[in-house]
């Protein structure tokens, strides 16, 4: 029943509505004068209490439980309003015993033991019941059954590429066994990165947790590692000998070697690596502490097969390039020397020649923050090829170099495929002497200056339309940071690359620290529409509110309709 509104009218006469008192029956005293008829409500009055006797104590009399009415009453001008707040008239008048509850409580809970107890069904019958209940449900509540292995193991494929093999394969593998059976595919471990995971940062390594690394590894090796490719060891001080040997025990077809951050490395690891990975091609060892002894009878022994070497420079290490100068990796085609940031051993002397002769395939050539001596033998003979493959060469850094025109062209004289320069620091390079490399179809050139201090900054540099002239149909990206050209300077430079380059060849621009103007920069931003990146920051010659960096060909849009 709906919830209800009573309005009870009663009109009072006037001798008692001055009287100032109004007498409401309770809810109890209107169910009994009901009972008893309605009219006699005087003669049902309680009769007196009888009088006690003397010598017997009072009992205190107990107080009856009063039921909250299931009303309200409002006193109006002439009238009284009797408001039910129930879903019905009667219901919550009456007020029932808690012991009733309880009674009705312990007889429910004693039929529920009378119940017969139901005998265990036995296997068969479980299993038609599964049966039923799996029929019942639909199909997209079961896709982790229906969901064919081939599809599963693309998705961990996908997932893998990003996450990496380990943990993810280790962890998704015990949700069932459809995903346990998906994770042990062996192509999915084809490059696994391991990590320091088993102990905490800064603790120690107890015996107990070494033997259960070692355990584990020697477990993966032999059941999932296989058809392993590129392997990469982060963070490990100890055990690296035994990693390296059960990973080259266990993986016939390893190709890559990576320890990132990693100490220990003697040449027994490296003995087992030349001793049963025939196919190893790249060895990555930045940023790790290895026996430099052992590397070195490494290359001499097994260096043939070594395409590319990448290691952190420092004066205990110089031996390895050496080694590799000596011709110990005659089919090198990648080399990569790093310097860590709190070394102070920076300087580094090169002999460009014997390195020419002894990796004639070289087609990458990197060092990052070495301050480069070239060291000249003797006369360069015309015999010689120099780096005839090369497609990258790279001599960043943030403090000085040593790198003249003369030096850069006795390195570059037969790289005609070079299709990327990166000279960042390089303050003796000049326009005239990039102008003069055989390489036609430059993409990238990046000769910005990013140190504080102005060491061997030459006064003002000039003809930068050479660069333009030369490389412009072909430049993709050009960094010139902080180079001292004249307004004038830039300003006939990029109206010759706007005159020689498509619309849609320059793809990055690094004008930052420059004397650009808004004028010359106006024609580069309407015709080059692919430019995606512009950095104009520290531009003094631009107005304000346009010296930012631009990433998107939105923004640049956005910029050219401010300069107009």
């Amino acid at each position: 029943m709906s919830n209800q509104l009573i309005f009870c009218f009663c009109v009072l006469p006037a001798d008692r509505c001055c009287s100032g008192t109004i007498k409401i029956r309770t809810a109890a005293a209107m169910d009994a004068s009901a009972q008893s008829g309605g009219a006699g409500g005087d003669a049902t009055a309680r009769k007196p209490a009888p009088k006690r006797k003397a010598g017997k104590k009072a009992r205190k009399a107990k107080k009856a439980r009063v039921s909250q009415p299931a009303f309200t009453i409002q006193q109006g001008e002439d009238m009284l309003l009797y408001i039910s707040n129930t879903s019905s008239q009667s219901e919550g008048l009456l007020w029932t015993s808690r012991r009733k509850k309880v009674l009705k409580a312990k007889l429910l809970k004693n039929q529920k033991k009378k119940k017969k107890t139901v005998c265990p069904k036995s296997r068969l019958e479980r299993k038609a019941v599964k049966e039923e209940e799996d029929n019942r449900f639909p199909e997209e509540d079961r896709w982790g059954q229906l969901l064919p292995e081939e599809v599963l193991v693309n998705i961990f494929q996908m997932l893998v590429v990003q996450d990496g093999a380990v943990p993810f394969l280790c962890r998704v593998s015990r949700v069932c066994r459809l995903w346990n059976a998906a994770a042990a595919t062996l192509t999915l471990w084809r490059k696994v990165a391991v990590s320091q995971c088993w102990i905490q940062p800064a603790r120690g390594q107890t015996e107990k947790t070494s033997n259960r690394i070692k355990e584990t590894f020697t477990w993966l090796a032999q059941n999932r590692f296989s058809q392993l490719r590129d392997f990469t060891l982060c963070h490990w001080a100890t055990s690296v000998d035994f990693a390296l040997e059960t990973v080259s025990e266990f993986c016939p077809h390893l190709r890559s070697v990576h320890l990132s951050y990693c100490r220990g490395m003697t040449g027994s690891g490296l003995r087992s690596l030349g001793l049963h990975s025939r196919t190893l091609q790249r060895l990555n060892l930045q940023h790790s502490e290895f026996q430099v002894e052992g590397l070195v009878d490494f290359l001499e022994e097994h260096g043939k097969q070594i395409r590319q070497m990448l290691f952190t420079r420092s004066h205990r290490n110089d031996k390895v390039l050496a080694a590799i100068a000596k011709g110990f990796c005659p089919d090198l085609e990648l080399l990569e020397v790093n310097k860590k940031l709190d070394s102070k051993d920076t300087e580094l002397s090169v002999c460009f020649q014997s390195l020419q002769k002894a990796c004639p395939k070289l087609k990458i050539f990197r060092m990052f923050n070495i301050q480069i001596q070239h060291k000249a033998m003797r006369k360069r003979d015309e015999s010689e090829a120099g780096f005839p493959l090369l497609d990258e060469f790279c001599i960043a850094n943030t403090e000085y170099s040593y790198i003249t025109d003369q030096v850069l062209r006795d390195v570059l004289f037969g790289s005609t495929r070079l299709r990327v320069l990166d000279l960042r620091g390089s303050t003796r390079i000049t326009t005239f002497g990039l102008a003069q490399l055989p390489c036609s179809k430059l993409e990238c050139l990046f000769w910005g200056q990013y140190f504080t201090k102005n060491i061997g900054f030459t006064s003002v540099k000039k003809n930068l339309q050479l660069l333009m002239e030369k490389w412009g149909p072909t430049l993709q990206q050009l960094d010139i940071t902080n180079q001292p050209f004249t307004e004038a300077d830039l300003e006939v430079a990029l109206t010759f690359l706007t005159q020689v380059a498509e619309a849609d060849t320059l793809l990055s621009l690094n004008l930052s620290g420059t004397k650009i103007t808004a004028q010359a920069l106006r024609p580069v931003i309407e015709q080059m529409t692919a430019l995606g990146y512009l950095n104009l920051s520290s531009c003094r010659n631009l107005p304000r509110g346009v010296k930012k960096i631009y990433r998107s060909q939105e923004e640049i849009r956005e910029l050219l309709a401010n300069l107009h």
